[in-house]
């Protein structure tokens, strides 16, 4: 039990009282932590706002970094939960900061302060006029719904639409954090439904468009849409957004890896699910050299998705069964002959004429390589066309 007297706090438990004077408090050594954690620990039971507010600075500090400390100051879950329903508004900020520094790569702090009641306060926070208390939920609400065990809680707890409306109206870097605390409970079963009624691909756009494209606010972006373009709804309202198919579009030529990765599934998607309503709208947006140069360079998974939908895109497209070794080629010819504009054509054709010339250096380099291991009798027949349709 602890009471303020003189500027110092007298912290009794039942075989020892420690005092401690906030201006004689030393920091911690890292070395011998115990008695460190159990000084800090009895400073956030004190009746004395200051005092609680100075033990929660210092789990901040100590667990910034250490996942030791971490595990020490399991048992300061409690206490610090509570100091989140304090009248003092730094004793929240405080406390809040401490909590979101524990949940740091520990699964089982991430548990335990939702088990202890801090989802309440948090999602009121979100709502709250103090910005500083408000970009502080939304950090804490990206760190904590990293839990699988947690995703739902925080789902049924209302956090969604107070996310979603801070991705409308919070400033730069709140939309960030919310769209990175979204793209957290999206991986949940059920909870894309649970965005997708929230209307957020206006807001989703909005912040794609003002991003840098190969940053993590745009890899968040586009990861959503992707899943939320899995939905009619989705898709009807990406299409109606104004450069809402153009902003997936710009992902895919100039994002990261995942990120195209992302841009291209949302597109393949779309088709996927009615081509002759997606078709036009994807082709007006000038999506083939993007599409072109994925084939190339991208990902495993990108070369593939952007291949099938080159296919989709054709005018006339054939059963996948038919495609041969050249057809790519004939694909991509195909859709350029239809693209209106001398721009988009040239772009197309130069990048169709470099993958080829890519490809029959690489089929030269690998005759070569196997010249010397091979007699002329061994060696294969190569068309440089099959390796094109190959990336």
């Amino acid at each position: 039990m602890g009471f303020k007297e003189s500027g110092q706090c007298h912290l009794t438990t039942a075989t020892t009282t420690v005092t401690v004077s906030s201006e004689a408090y030393t920091e911690p050594c890292a070395s011998s932590p115990s008695s460190n954690v159990n000084q800090i620990l009895l400073l956030l039971q004190s009746y004395d706002v200051n005092l609680r507010v100075l033990a929660a600075t210092e789990i901040r500090r100590l667990t910034k970094t250490s996942q030791l400390y971490r595990r020490h100051f399991s048992g300061a879950v409690n206490p610090l939960v509570d100091m989140l329903r304090c009248d003092s508004i730094e004793a929240k900020e405080a406390a809040l900061s401490a909590l979101l520094n524990l949940a740091v790569k520990d699964e089982t702090n991430k548990i335990n302060i939702i088990d202890a009641g801090a989802l309440e306060p948090i999602v009121a926070f979100l709502q709250s006029g103090d910005p500083t208390l408000q970009e502080h939920a939304i950090a804490a609400l990206i760190t904590l719904s990293a839990s699988s065990v947690n995703k739902p809680i925080i789902s049924a707890s209302g956090a969604i639409p107070l996310l979603v409306e801070t991705l409308r109206h919070g400033n730069s870097q709140a939309k960030s954090d919310a769209v990175m605390a979204l793209y957290n409970l999206s991986t949940h079963p059920g909870n894309v439904s649970l965005i997708l009624r929230t209307e957020p691909i206006p807001p989703l756009v909005d912040l794609l468009k003002s991003s840098k494209k190969s940053s993590i606010t745009a890899e968040r972006c586009t990861g959503l849409i992707e899943l939320l373009v899995g939905f009619d709804e989705g898709r009807t309202v990406l299409t109606s957004e104004e450069g809402g198919i153009l902003a997936v579009v710009e992902v895919l030529e100039r994002g990261s890896l995942q990120s195209r990765e992302q841009a291209v599934g949302t597109l393949l998607t779309m088709c996927q699910s009615d081509r002759c309503k997606y078709r036009e709208p994807i082709l007006r947006e000038g999506v083939i050299p993007g599409l072109l140069e994925l084939t190339v360079h991208g990902t495993p998974k990108s070369q593939s998705k952007a291949q099938t939908l080159l296919h989709l895109l054709r005018d006339h497209p054939y059963p996948q069964s038919e495609l041969q070794p050249d057809t790519l080629e004939n694909i991509v010819c195909n859709i350029i002959s239809r693209i209106d504009g001398d721009d988009q054509t040239g772009k197309a054709k130069q990048m169709l004429a470099e993958m080829v010339q890519v490809s029959m250096e690489q089929s030269l380099k690998r005759l070569q390589q196997r010249a010397l291991v091979c007699t002329p009798a061994d060696l294969p027949i190569s068309n440089f066309t099959s390796e094109v349709s190959l990336k």
